[in-house]
């Protein structure tokens, strides 16, 4: 059986698994609760728990999870899933880099942890303009497709703001992203700019992020360059050269 243990309004929409899950518990229970959830916040946060007492899924009931995951599939902001089976987890962590969102799994006594980590702040991205046209982008922690929404007008304030702009982009603090829709945000940003930009320094301090100039070089036409982390200085100072 699934028992939603959360309202509407919620900040977290909370669900229990128990038992044998059948096709009648995601068309009775499970799908009106979202349906309500997402018409009220647009975008929710989801807790799945599944105890010691779960016991699996009807075969009907697994069809029911995949329809329910592609009708909400941009309905989800993040998810956590609470569980001490091993199937479970693994099945979790092996999907998750398909997913649109963040996805996280924690051990049963950890709900609170989980509840923490869907309200919580992941990474975050930091804005300033250095003059002379010069954008400074600093991307902090791992990032989910929220912290895109949140600076996407204000950097294109200042990109409507110059006739062209280089960008220095400030990957020293950078975890890397939380998800498919977030790396689609992150492109998709690049892509409606990618015109106006001149050139792009790229600072980092992991070898992975070197990879960052060869594949920037696909999806951008002005120059780009990869400076270490020590560099910065260097990487300022190649921008701004005429």
């Amino acid at each position: 059986m699934i028992e939603v243990t959360s309202s509407p309004d919620d900040t977290v929409f909370e669900f229990r698994a128990s038992g044998t899950v059948t096709e009648a518990d995601y068309r009775d229970v499970l799908v009106p609760a979202l349906d309500r959830a997402i018409e009220a916040r647009e975008h929710i946060r989801l807790l799945g728990r599944f105890g010691a007492d779960f016991d699996g899924y009807t075969a009907g009931a697994m069809f029911e999870d995949g329809r329910l995951g592609l009708k909400h599939w941009r309905g989800f902001e993040r998810a956590a899933i609470v569980t001490d089976i091993h199937w479970i987890t693994a099945a979790v962590k092996a999907f998750s880099v398909f997913m649109p969102c963040p996805v996280a799994t924690f051990s049963l006594g950890e709900e609170d942890d989980a509840r923490r980590w869907l309200r919580e702040s992941l990474g975050s991205i930091h804005h300033s303009d250095l003059g002379q046209d010069v954008l400074h982008v600093r991307l902090l922690g791992q990032l989910d497709g929220a912290a895109y929404a949140d600076v996407t007008e204000d950097l294109n304030a200042f990109i409507r703001g110059h006739d062209r702009f280089r960008l220095l982009l400030d990957l020293r603090e950078f975890d890397g992203w939380q998800g498919l829709g977030a790396l689609a945000a992150h492109f998709t940003l690049v892509r409606d700019h990618q015109s106006l930009l001149d050139r792009a320094a790229i600072v980092g301090d992991k070898a992975w992020q070197a990879l960052a100039e060869r594949i920037g070089r696909q999806f951008i036409k002005a120059p780009v360059r990869y400076f270490p982390a020590d560099d910065f200085e260097q990487a300022r100072a190649w921008l701004l050269a005429d």
